[in-house]
């Protein structure tokens, strides 16, 4: 790894090591009906909360001058660890895998690593702007298409604060519509037109350095199309076809033991605040561009992207209580 800054290798060693914060955070949490001290419940918050260092330690390398293509780009993929790392417990359960999912991921991440650091020297060129015009436009009205069902879901997922029982009543009637025959194969075209260009775009941008805002940008979007196909893959092919159960509640927070005492279902936790937040947030960064474009000030459009990220942490942050366990009302 000769002639690569240190700096570039703390987000893919963050992630590498995340399956086992949160083997840790089990090991202080206990099992279902255990009651941890507050110690140990202090530390559990703590490496909780640590767990989420992966992808803010990519954002913050990404934006770093003077950084090989390939390190940048193993920093976006960082950012992904707590969705990808759900996606590869599905698929190993889906195959029947031996090996624990944690040695798998070690492997993953360190090929990743050394395949990144075979590039010598480091790139020269400033913030680039390819000419993807077109794909731009198609991703955007793409994702204006899917902002309704988007809308709908996570005010779903809030009603989860009044209860299971008021979530599925809401969740029925969503579906009648999402769901129809002539619905639901378009709704799947447009989510992986939207995964497919969407990934296109960030390879292209992630092959020059960007300030922060661009930089955030890309890396949210990565997020939700890793994310996206994750949770097809866990609805479409895990939970219809090889299981043969329903993605209701319970499918959803992990029952009965739920997403806190199980160590399998704690990696959910983060994988589904990260994708509430990021595909809120990959809003907001859009209208910030949108703003610009069309001549708002500089500090006004940035001012409406740290309400809006303010506002996301919060609405991600009360989806996520509501699946732990948390009512508002009696």
């Amino acid at each position: 790894m000769r002639g690569i800054k240190p700096i570039v290798l703390v987000p893919p060693l963050a992630a590498a090591g995340y399956p086992f914060l949160l083997m840790l955070f089990h090991a202080l949490i206990g099992p279902a009906g255990s009651q941890p001290g507050g110690t140990r419940f202090a530390g559990a918050a703590i490496v909780l909360l640590c767990a989420f260092s992966a992808p803010v330690l990519g954002i913050f390398v990404a934006c770093q001058p003077q950084i090989q293509t390939r390190m940048r780009r193993l920093a976006y993929a960082s950012v992904v660890a707590p969705t990808l790392y759900v996606f590869l417990g599905v698929v190993q359960a889906l195959v029947g895998s031996p090996i624990p999912d944690p040695w798998v991921w070690c492997v993953i991440w360190l090929g990743m690593t050394l395949w990144a650091s075979r590039a010598a020297g480091y790139d020269a060129h400033p913030e680039g702007r390819p000419g993807m015009g077109r794909w731009r436009v198609a991703h955007g009205i793409s994702a204006a298409i899917l902002c309704i069902y988007v809308i709908f879901h996570l005010g779903n997922h809030l009603v989860g604060l009044i209860g299971p029982v008021e979530h599925g009543v809401v969740m029925e009637a969503g579906r009648t519509i999402y769901r129809a025959p002539f619905i639901e194969p378009v709704l799947i075209v447009v989510f992986l037109f939207q995964v497919a260009s969407g990934l296109f775009l960030a390879w292209r941008w992630s092959s020059a350095r960007h300030g922060f805002f661009r930089t955030f940008q890309i890396a949210s979007g990565v997020y939700l199309s890793v994310f996206i196909l994750g949770h097809m893959n866990s609805v479409f092919i895990y939970a219809r076809t090889y299981l043969g159960i329903p993605t209701d509640w319970n499918f959803a927070i992990g029952a009965p033991t739920g997403l806190l005492h199980d160590p399998w279902n704690i990696r959910l936790l983060p994988h589904y605040a990260l994708g509430v937040f990021f595909v809120l947030s990959h809003l907001v960064a859009g209208l910030r561009v949108v703003l610009n474009a069309h001549g708002t000030p500089p500090r006004i459009a940035d001012r409406v992207w740290f309400i809006g990220v303010a506002v996301n942490a919060a609405i991600a942050a009360a989806i996520i209580a509501g699946m732990c366990g948390v009512r508002i009302a009696g």
